[in-house]
């Protein structure tokens, strides 16, 4: 078993893993922006969990809205970015199945479905 406490500071950082999985926990300012028409995980799927805070999901060109508790599945390979568009810092946990990246938020080559 493993265990840790997220403290949600700014930034992007992986949290907890193992062979299998990880989660990472995202701070966006607001007006910030991660990732972009060309981001994507080649080998992971992105579960995306709205802690708190507002903003936008652009996933294959198509706009979802982001708020507190929502949940956006990024399947491997979908092109996204994640805006914050609210006035108050959006906070997301990030689940990867498999890991996507290293403890130093390095990309990881793609891993088997």
């Amino acid at each position: 078993m493993k265990q840790k406490k997220l403290r949600f500071g700014k930034g992007f950082h992986v949290a907890l893993g193992d062979k299998r999985s990880q989660a990472a926990e995202m701070v966006l300012e607001p007006g910030a922006t991660e990732g972009g028409t060309d981001n994507h995980h080649r080998g992971a799927d992105q579960w995306l969990y709205v802690v708190s805070g507002s903003g936008l999901a652009i996933v294959d060109g198509k706009k979802v809205s982001l708020a507190q508790h929502s949940l956006l599945l990024i399947r491997r390979g979908d092109n996204h970015e994640i805006r914050n568009t609210g006035k108050t810092p959006l906070r997301t946990l990030n689940i990867y199945v498999p890991p996507a990246y290293n403890k130093s938020g390095d990309t990881l080559p793609p891993g088997r479905p």
